[in-house]
């Protein structure tokens, strides 16, 4: 992540909601402070303080954001699904030095909550930045292998086929990246037969669904939960950070696909939201990570 820094461990903690008969579990690997106009070119300090809503969450009081780095594992009657699998740990991702070589105690941290790695039925990737794939798989013997070997891994088949396609490495760097991303964390399960490739709105199972959101990347994908009259969607990176609720236009050419796209996702999404009881659970939301969508002027504001 442009402007953090490497390694800066704030808040390790688990966190639980309830959404009908649905859990849905935090599990931190990491998080840091980044500077948020490094991110997000339109942004400034003094937008990011006139937000004031922001603080203590989200960002500190000399404006700099504050980012996690984490895992939501939904434990659905039948079904236990992990979502988004984090950096992972010995990756080369020269460039990107911040998130080079990390070494952190994310998977004993998701046993220690309960949650061991051959109890999991499907993994599923928003997208498949290398933030987000890192922990399918890990190295055993100088070979990548799948992390949960009884799952199913679920990607989205658009996104998917524009990650194995070739293409010539971007100015920031972050096609290279995302090609070793590729062959460490996404290649290793195609040749362990676990992954299962789908497509549009997709439902996992009674209470678990995928709704497209591209921009960000080509097949983004939310993750919309429903129990007993309950609400909630995972995020994924629809919204890195909760000041571009409040500015929607905050778009980063650094890591999105279609700058234009994802605004006008960010505007579709927060609209059908706001003021409704849906538990909105952020994907790099520090803090509390999760709460409600209200309009705000012009745009909209997180109530925790």
């Amino acid at each position: 992540m442009p402007g953090a820094d490497a390694n800066s461990q704030l808040d390790g903690s688990v966190k639980r909601w309830r959404v009908g008969d649905v859990t849905i579990t935090r599990i931190v690997e990491l998080q840091t402070l980044f500077d948020i106009p490094t991110l997000f070119p339109e942004a400034s300090v003094e937008a990011v303080l006139a937000s004031e809503w922001l603080q203590p969450h989200f960002v500190t009081p000399e404006g700099r954001g504050i980012i996690s780095m984490h895992s939501l594992v939904i434990d659905a009657p039948g079904k236990r699904i992990i979502v988004d699998t984090c950096l992972g740990a010995g990756r080369e991702r020269a460039g990107w030095a911040q998130d080079a070589e990390i070494q952190t105690s994310f998977l004993r941290k998701l046993e220690d909550a309960g949650f061991p790695c051959d109890g999991m039925d499907v993994v599923l990737c928003t997208h498949l930045h290398y933030d987000h794939v890192g922990w399918n798989t890990v190295c055993v013997d100088g070979e990548w292998k799948p992390t949960f070997p009884r799952a199913r891994y679920l990607l989205n088949r658009t996104e998917y086929e524009f990650w194995a396609a070739d293409r010539e490495p971007n100015a920031a760097g972050l096609d290279e990246i995302q090609r070793l991303a590729f062959e460490e964390s996404v290649r290793p399960l195609l040749d362990a037969g676990l992954v299962d490739l789908v497509e549009g709105t997709h439902r996992i199972c009674e209470e678990v669904t995928l709704v497209p959101t591209p921009g960000h990347s080509p097949g983004h994908v939310s993750v919309h939960i429903s129990s007993r009259g309950e609400q909630a969607l995972i995020t994924g990176d629809i919204a890195h950070h909760p000041s571009q609720l409040a500015h929607l236009e905050w778009g980063s050419p650094h890591v999105d696909f279609d700058c234009e796209q994802a605004t006008a996702t960010r505007r579709r999404v927060f609209s059908e939201l706001a003021d409704k009881p849906v538990l909105v659970i952020g994907t790099h939301w520090a803090g509390p990570t999760a709460g409600w969508v209200k309009r705000c002027e012009h745009a909209f504001r997180l109530e925790c």
